[in-house]
C-alpha cells in the first residue's frame, strides 16, 4: 500500500511527588472543580460530565507509550514518556483532569468506530447535520532513529522500527460541510499541575505546552491555527467535502509531520509496522481469528519495547466493583503473567516477543537478588503506592491509587512462573543456556525454602498469609519444571533431589488441598473454592482424566459462578483485606473454557467461549472483569491477562474442534 492509497482510504464515507498513604478506603474527596474538557452533555447526579463506559475506550499505543480515546474523540487517559509516568491527560478518573479532543463542533457520539484491519490505527466516523467526517488516530511509528549515539533507554535488541513519540490525528471531510473543533488541554503529573502555552515560531501553527517537572513539554503542530485560552489550545475551521487537515502532538526528539502529505506518510508507515508485525503471527483460518489477532496486537501495544516487559493494563484505578475501593495501579509487569504471557506468544508464533519478555524476566532475575513478584516497566523494584485524593476516580471511586504495595508481598508462585517460563522458554531450543543455570537454581532453592508456609496467594490478598492451594502448586511446578531442565544441563544429582522434593509436594497437595467431595479448594483445610484451581490440569498436575480434576472443574463450573461466569473466590468465604463485592474476573472464566476442554466438555467449552467472545467492547477489547447480566466491563483496560487467557481458551477450543489432542499447556511428555 503507498501513501496515495491510504489518502483514498481516509476519503471513504463507510469508513513533586505525593507523599505516601496507607492504601486504605476512604470518602468521596474533593474532586478537580474544573470544568469538563471534552464538553459531554449529559451530567450526573453531582453535576459533573458522565464517564463513558470502559469497554467504550480505544486504545492507542506505539510499544513505548499508550492511550485512551473515549467515543467523543478525546484523549482521556495518557502518561508520557513512558507508560508508567505521571499522566498528561486524566479526565478518565476526573472529568476536569484534562483531554485532548478532536471532531465535530456539537455533536460527541460518532456513527462507527473501528481499528484499520490488522493495526492499532482507530478510526472514527462521524455525522453531523451538515455532513461527514472521518478522524484517523495513531502514535506514530517510523524508522529505527538511535543512529548516531545509542538509545538512553533501549536494552533489547535494536529492530527496524522504533517509536516516533507523535500522536497523530488526520482529519477529512467525506461530505457536506462540517465545522471542526480541536481542544488541547493537558494538565501534567496526574493533574496536580497546569501547563504553560507558548506559539513556537512564526505564525498560529504550533503551540508548546511547558509541563515542567515529571512530563516532558508537549508540541502541537497542525494545518490549523491554534488559539491559546487560558490551559487550552484550540483551533476550528469549517471544512467542506474534499479538506483535509491534520494535528500532531509530539513530546520527543523526532519531528512531527509538518504538512498533510507528511502526516499521510507517517499514517501509512505506521499502518504497514502494524500489518508487517500481525503477519509475522500464526493465526487459524476460523470465525474467531478476529478475535485473536485484535489480542495479538493488544498485547504487543502493552508491551514496553525498551525493556521487554508487558503491563497487566494500560490504566489505574478503574474501579472492579462501580464506586468501590478495589482500585489498583496495573501500569506495571507482573512475573506471574509471564508463563500465561509465553503460552499465548509462542502458540500464536509470536516468538520476538516472547523473547524479549523473557529477557526481561532474566534481567530481573540477575545479581543474585530476591525475586519480587512485579515490577515496573524498566526493571524498578520500588513501586511506592500512594494515593490521589484531589481526583474524584472513575464514576466516584475512590481511592485513586498510584503505585503498587503488592510488590512487597510474598507470593510463593513466583518461582513456579519463572520456573515453566524458562522450561517453555528452552523446550524448542533442546538446551539450557549457560547464563540460565544460576538463575534457575536459585529460584528452585527459594520454591524448595518456602513452599511449607503460608503466603498471599495469586490473588495477592491483603488479608492475613494462608495455606493456598494454588501457591503449593505453582511450588510444584518449580520443583518438576526444575528437575526437568536440570536432566537437559546435565545436572543428574540436582535433578533427582528436586524431583523427590516435587513428588513430596504433589502428595501434601493431595492430601491437604482436597476437600470430602475430592475437590481441590482454595486453602488448606477450609471447603472455599477458588478459580486458580483450574490450573491444576492446564499445569500438568494431574491428568485430565483424573476424578479429582473433573469434580474441581464442575465445582467451580457449578458453584463458583454469577451467572455463568466465573469469579476469582467469593469474598465472604475469603479474607482479603478489602470490603465489597467485586465482579466476575474474565480470565478465570477463559481458563474454565481451557480446563473444560481438557476433561472432554468440548460442547459445553465452545458455548462459554462464545458467550465470552460476545462481551468484547465494541473494538473487541477487554477490561479485567465482566458484569454477566449487563455485559458492562470493570476494572483497568486494556487488560494484558484477559487477552492472553483468551487467545489460551480460543486456541484450545479451535485445536480440539481438529482433533488435536497434543494440547500446548505445560510440558507436552506430562500430558
Amino acid at each position: 500500500m503507498t501513501p496515495e492509497s491510504i489518502q483514498s482510504v481516509d476519503g471513504s464515507a463507510a469508513a513533586p511527588a505525593a507523599q505516601p498513604v496507607p492504601p486504605a478506603p476512604g470518602p468521596l474527596g474533593p474532586t478537580m472543580g474544573h470544568p469538563s474538557d471534552d464538553g459531554a452533555s449529559p451530567r450526573t447526579h453531582d453535576g459533573r460530565g458522565a464517564f463513558p463506559s470502559i469497554a467504550d475506550y480505544g486504545f492507542l499505543s506505539d510499544c513505548e507509550t499508550n492511550a485512551l480515546i473515549a467515543p467523543s474523540g478525546a484523549v482521556e487517559w495518557m502518561c508520557v514518556p513512558r507508560p508508567d509516568s505521571p499522566s498528561v491527560f486524566s479526565s478518565i478518573l476526573d472529568r476536569g483532569a484534562g483531554s485532548f479532543r478532536v471532531g465535530p463542533y456539537g455533536v460527541r457520539v460518532p456513527v462507527a468506530r473501528r481499528y484499520v484491519p490488522g493495526t492499532l490505527i482507530l478510526e472514527t466516523t462521524w455525522q453531523t447535520p451538515t455532513g461527514w467526517l472521518v478522524v484517523r488516530d495513531a502514535m506514530v511509528m517510523g524508522p529505527w532513529h538511535d543512529v548516531e549515539t545509542r538509545s538512553g533507554t533501549h536494552r533489547r535488541t535494536p529492530t527496524d522500527d522504533d517509536a516516533e513519540h507523535i500522536l497523530l490525528r488526520t482529519v477529512k471531510c467525506v461530505s457536506g460541510t462540517v465545522d471542526l473543533e480541536v481542544k488541547c488541554s493537558p494538565m501534567p503529573d496526574y493533574a496536580r499541575a497546569e501547563a504553560y502555552w507558548e506559539y513556537d515560531g512564526e505564525g498560529y501553527s504550533e503551540v508548546v505546552a511547558r509541563c515542567g517537572g515529571l512530563n516532558p513539554d508537549l508540541r502541537l503542530e497542525s494545518s490549523l491555527r491554534f488559539g491559546i485560552e487560558g490551559r487550552s489550545a484550540q483551533a476550528r475551521t469549517r471544512m467542506t467535502e474534499g479538506d483535509t487537515h491534520f494535528v500532531a502532538m509530539s513530546w520527543g526528539s523526532q519531528p512531527a509531520p509538518a504538512s498533510w502529505a507528511e502526516a499521510l506518510d507517517a499514517m501509512w508507515r505506521t499502518e504497514q509496522f502494524w500489518r508487517d508485525w500481525i503477519t509475522q503471527g500464526k493465526f487459524p483460518d476460523h470465525p474467531w481469528r478476529a478475535y485473536l489477532q485484535r489480542s495479538a496486537l493488544t498485547l504487543k501495544g502493552l508491551t514496553y519495547a525498551p525493556s521487554g516487559a508487558l503491563l497487566a493494563a494500560a490504566t489505574t484505578s478503574l474501579p472492579e466493583t462501580p464506586g468501590g475501593e478495589r482500585n489498583w495501579d496495573y501500569r506495571y509487569a507482573w512475573i506471574r503473567d509471564s508463563t500465561f504471557a509465553l503460552w499465548g506468544l509462542y502458540t500464536l508464533g509470536l516468538d520476538r516477543e516472547a523473547n524479549d519478555f523473557f529477557s526481561f524476566i532474566h534481567d530481573v532475575c540477575r545479581d543474585n537478588k530476591d525475586l519480587q513478584i512485579m515490577y515496573g516497566v524498566g526493571g524498578e523494584e520500588t513501586l511506592e503506592e500512594f494515593e490521589l485524593p484531589h481526583l474524584s476516580g472513575y464514576e466516584g471511586a475512590q481511592p485513586v491509587r498510584v503505585g503498587n504495595a503488592a510488590y512487597q508481598q510474598r507470593q510463593h508462585d513466583v518461582w513456579g512462573a519463572v520456573l515453566d517460563s524458562v522450561y517453555l522458554h528452552t523446550r524448542s531450543r533442546e538446551q539450557l543456556p549457560e547464563s540460565l543455570w544460576p538463575i534457575l537454581k536459585r529460584q528452585v532453592e527459594e520454591a524448595a525454602k518456602h513452599w511449607h508456609k503460608p503466603d498471599r496467594g495469586i490473588w495477592e490478598v491483603r488479608g492475613e498469609p494462608q495455606h493456598f492451594t494454588s501457591s503449593k502448586l505453582m511450588c510444584w511446578v518449580a520443583m518438576d519444571r526444575g528437575a526437568r531442565l536440570a536432566r537437559m544441563y546435565d545436572e543428574p544429582d540436582y535433578a533427582e533431589q528436586w524431583q523427590k522434593l516435587a513428588d513430596e509436594i504433589h502428595r501434601d497437595i493431595c492430601a491437604k488441598g482436597v476437600d470430602d467431595r475430592g475437590v481441590f479448594t482454595q486453602r488448606y483445610g477450609e471447603p472455599a473454592l477458588d478459580a486458580s484451581l483450574l490450573l491444576v490440569p492446564l499445569l500438568r498436575f494431574l491428568p485430565a482424566d483424573d476424578p479429582r480434576v473433573i469434580a474441581t472443574v464442575e465445582a467451580i463450573a457449578d458453584e463458583l459462578t454469577d451467572d455463568g461466569l466465573v469469579l476469582r473466590y467469593r469474598v465472604e468465604e475469603t479474607d482479603d483485606g478489602l470490603s465489597g463485592e467485586e465482579g466476575t474476573f474474565t480470565i478465570c472464566s477463559f481458563w474454565l473454557v481451557s480446563a473444560l476442554v481438557e476433561i472432554g466438555e468440548l460442547e459445553r467449552a465452545r458455548v462459554l467461549c462464545e458467550r465470552l467472545l460476545s462481551f468484547a467492547s465494541p473494538l473487541n477489547l477487554y477490561a479485567e472483569e465482566i458484569d454477566p447480566r449487563t455485559g458492562r466491563h470493570l476494572g483497568n483496560f486494556p487488560q494484558a491477562f484477559t487477552h492472553l487467557a483468551l487467545i489460551n481458551a480460543v486456541m484450545h477450543v479451535i485445536r480440539a474442534e481438529q482433533g488435536n489432542v497434543d494440547h500446548y499447556f505445560g510440558p507436552p511428555e506430562a500430558a
